[in-house]
């Protein structure tokens, strides 16, 4: 028997950004954040349950995964077999239209597409939040992935068990806050540190954490009801303040994401808000800088910043949909697909 199950999912860009995890098992964020989904980069995944397989396969891009991609990814397999009630193995077959592990939430949109496209397949009916329960698991940012527009993930207890859930929460629907994000695109290789093994070294050396773990939520806060009132030039402004004081924390420990592209491309967002133009940079960990503009002015800010030097492409984002199945199918021949 062969079920099968194609989602599509969006990364997210945390504007109030979570950088660090609570102790504990149950992959917990130790801030809240709250991010914007985005249309224009997309990752679809195919998840066919097979009970001819005998250990879960994965391809990424068209290519074998690592064994550690593999192993989280059947992470988040077992806990699906488990509700289920099924031992079927998977091949899984995901593709990005974007850079890869490279800071721009590759993973947000990965786990949230094979999260739901796992849970359709293995026949659970399960809700945006329980799914995104499932997605967090594999990594924080795919909890938000679920929901379309605007959403928020609050940060875990201290301790708290694998059994604890922790939905990220809908804020507000794409169209609430006119916006466009202009992803310049810096490398298009992986980073050489992912985000998690950066957050475990930032919280363990840096010298400015503690004072992350006070600044974040504030600033958290403020983000969140400048959002509600509809004050652009506040969430840009706070989106990036939080985007800087992530950087710094993370710096201060040797996890530097920066390029010279970075710093070029910031450089050239703060000339253009120095000559009128309401433009905010926010960076995630990896050197892409993502410039926050309203949509009337995304010609202008994308012109400008494919002049950058070393700025190799310029996507233009906006507010997108929440992760959703395309296609799903059940057939008795069972084998490979």
């Amino acid at each position: 028997m062969s079920r099968t199950a194609v989602a599509v999912a969006h990364p997210n860009i945390a504007l109030a950004k979570y950088w660090g995890k609570r102790a504990g098992a149950g992959n917990f964020p130790a801030v809240p954040s709250l991010s914007v989904t985005l249309a224009g980069l997309a990752t679809t995944t195919r998840v066919a349950l097979l009970d001819d397989l005998t250990e879960d396969r994965l391809t990424l891009n068209g290519e074998p995964a690592d064994a550690r991609a593999l192993a989280r990814a059947t992470a988040l397999l077992d806990r699906v077999r488990r509700a289920a009630g099924t031992s079927a193995r998977a091949s899984i077959e995901s593709t990005n239209d974007f850079p890869t592990s490279s800071g721009l939430a590759s993973s947000a949109s990965g786990f949230a597409a094979l999260a739901v496209a796992a849970a359709r397949a293995a026949g659970l009916d399960w809700g945006a939040a329980r799914t995104s329960d499932l997605a967090r698991r594999s990594s924080a940012s795919a909890a938000r992935s679920l929901f379309g527009g605007f959403a928020e993930l609050e940060a875990g207890e201290e301790n708290a068990g694998d059994d604890v859930v922790l939905s990220a929460l809908p804020v507000a629907p794409s169209d609430h806050l006119p916006m466009r994000v202009l992803v310049c695109v810096a490398t298009e290789g992986a980073k050489a540190i992912g985000s998690t093994e950066g957050m475990k070294a930032t919280a363990q050396s840096s010298p400015y954490h503690d004072a992350w773990l006070r600044e974040g939520p504030r600033i958290h806060g403020e983000l969140k009801a400048a959002l509600l009132a509809r004050d652009f030039e506040a969430v840009g402004t706070l989106a990036e303040r939080s985007a800087l004081a992530m950087h710094a924390n993370a710096i201060a420990a040797g996890m530097v994401y920066w390029s010279g592209v970075t710093i070029e491309a910031l450089a050239a967002v703060r000339a253009l808000r120095a000559r009128g133009t309401a433009a905010f940079a926010t960076i995630d960990a990896g050197p892409h800088v993502k410039v926050i503009v309203r949509p009337e002015d995304a010609a202008l800010a994308g012109t400008w910043m494919r002049a950058v030097p070393g700025v190799l492409r310029v996507i233009e984002c906006e507010p997108g949909e929440g992760a959703r199945i395309i296609g799903d199918s059940e057939q008795a021949n069972g084998g490979a697909p």
